[in-house]
């Protein structure tokens, strides 16, 4: 049976607090706690939550002890200086390395096929049944992503990052690529800047990754050698960060790997600025009203 990383390390600076813990349910549930309801139901087994040591005693009473009669619980920790030797972090960095640094946290957990999702992210019950399903049928060599059109992924409050995607009429995935600061402009088009600091217009069709991943159990090696090569290059400063979108397309570009993009009927929502939370409280009351949750998780 698959596992479900959750990438909770983030204490959520634009946000202005720890948005895992903030209530968005009419009980006081949070996004999370509809995000492990609906992995349960699709199927998971186990919830591996990627926090950093600092608030994990917060983060436990707060939201893992909910699930532990429920699923298998275990909690892996994203620290700075959790790096392969020989490399040390350089003087002055403050924050973890990423995306991908979050998922190799849990390495010395993960013990067969698995998916990763954010903490902060509303994903949709269908987009869970899509991924275990394809977790369950699919070999050692491909991975999926769960892609959503990037009109449909952003905030009225402020800029977000995206993993932008071209995609075959096979839908298998062709190259993803981390664009950061995407907002809509004046004129109502998207814009984005991508790592190599050009800004330039961006398909509101586009698939876009939410960093809704599933991986069979060898990516933990890989991303292990792609981690040392990105330290060799980028390992000196102090802000670099290793993204999971970044990698897939490097190993897919290296044949190492195929991806496919998982459809799923669900909608996606998240909060990134305080004031995207009326919306999704609001979006998860009319999805309770549809009677496709319970007024109460656990009731």
């Amino acid at each position: 049976m698959p596992s479900l990383i959750v990438l909770a390390a983030g204490m959520g600076s634009r946000y202005g607090g720890l948005k895992q813990l903030d209530p968005m349910g009419p009980n006081g549930e949070t996004v999370l706690d509809y995000s492990v309801y609906d992995a349960i139901q699709a199927g998971f087994n186990r919830v591996i939550f990627v926090i950093r040591e600092d608030f994990a005693d917060a983060f436990k009473s707060g939201i893992g002890e909910r699930f532990a009669k429920l699923v298998q619980v275990d909690y892996a920790y994203q620290r700075l200086d959790d790096l392969p030797a020989p490399f040390v972090p350089p003087a002055g960095r403050t924050k973890p390395w990423g995306t991908t640094h979050a998922i190799r946290a849990a390495r010395d957990l993960v013990d067969g096929p698995f998916a990763v999702i954010n903490a902060d992210d509303f994903y949709g019950s269908d987009a869970y049944l899509q991924a275990s399903r394809f977790l369950k049928r699919t070999d050692e060599a491909l991975c999926g992503l769960v892609a959503y059109p990037l009109q449909n992924t952003l905030s009225d409050h402020g800029s977000v990052n995206r993993g932008i995607c071209e995609v075959s009429p096979e839908r298998m995935l062709i190259s993803v690529e981390e664009v950061v600061k995407i907002s809509r402009n004046e004129s109502g088009g998207i814009t984005g800047t991508g790592l190599n600091g050009e800004s330039r217009a961006l398909d509101p069709k586009a698939p876009a990754s939410m960093n809704f991943w599933a991986f069979p159990q060898s990516f933990m090696t890989d991303i292990e050698a792609e981690f040392v090569n990105f330290l060799g290059e980028h390992g000196h400063t102090e802000t670099s960060e290793f993204y999971i979108p970044t990698v897939v397309d490097t190993l897919i570009r290296k044949k190492k790997t195929r991806c496919e993009v998982i459809e799923t009927s669900a909608a996606w929502f998240g909060v990134t600025f305080p004031e995207d939370k009326p919306y999704v409280v609001q979006s998860i009351a009319d999805l309770i009203s549809r009677g496709e949750y319970p007024a109460k998780l656990g009731a």
